[in-house]
C-alpha cells in the first residue's frame, strides 16, 4: 500500500460532479506530485471533505463528525483508511479501527472514509495496483482557483438538486 494525501477537490467540467484527487506522499516529498488518483464523489461528501481540510467547524456536527464521535466513544480510534480495490469503475475502502484488544476493518465508501480521515488526522493508503491502474498524470493546478470555483458551486446549489 502507498500512503496518499488529499491534494484537492475539483468539479468535472462535463458532469459538474466533484472529483477528489489523491497524491502519493512519496511524490510530494521527492519532487512534487506527478500523478493523482481521481475519485468521483457526491456533493455532500465533497462538502464534508472540503470543510474538514479547510478547518471549518460547522455550528452543529455533520454526519462524518457524528460518526467520528461515535467511534471514539466506543474506545476505538480510526487508525487509517485503506482504498482496497477497484471493480468496474467503483472504488472500495475500509476504515481501520483500533481498540484496546484488536483492529477491525469496516467496509466503507472512499468518500466517507476520507471525510472521516481528514477529521481524525489519520493516514490514507491506496493499494499500489489501484494507483497504477487508475492514476493520471497531473499538471500544475491553481488550487486556490479550484477551491473558489467549488465554493461558488456550493453557494449556488440547491438541496433539491440532490433529491432523486
Amino acid at each position: 500500500m502507498m500512503q496518499v494525501r488529499v491534494a484537492g477537490l475539483s468539479l468535472d467540467a462535463t458532469t459538474q460532479q466533484p472529483v477528489l484527487l489523491l497524491v502519493p506522499t512519496a511524490d510530494i516529498e521527492a519532487e512534487g506530485p506527478r500523478r493523482a488518483l481521481p475519485i468521483w464523489i457526491g456533493h455532500p461528501e465533497a462538502t464534508a471533505i472540503l470543510l474538514a481540510v479547510q478547518g471549518v467547524e460547522p455550528p452543529r456536527p455533520m454526519t462524518h463528525d457524528l460518526l467520528t464521535s461515535a467511534i471514539e466513544s466506543t474506545g476505538h480510534v480510526v487508525s487509517r483508511v485503506e482504498v482496497t480495490r477497484l471493480e468496474e469503475g467503483t472504488f472500495f475502502a475500509a476504515l481501520v479501527l483500533r481498540g484496546e484488544e484488536r483492529e477491525i476493518a469496516v467496509d466503507a465508501r472512499p468518500s466517507d472514509s476520507i471525510a472521516i480521515a481528514v477529521r481524525c488526522g489519520c493516514p490514507i493508503y491506496v493499494e499500489e495496483s489501484i494507483f497504477a491502474e487508475a492514476a493520471v498524470e497531473i499538471t500544475e493546478v491553481d488550487e486556490e482557483a479550484e477551491v473558489e470555483r467549488f465554493r461558488d458551486f456550493l453557494d449556488h446549489v440547491d438541496p433539491s438538486d440532490f433529491m432523486s
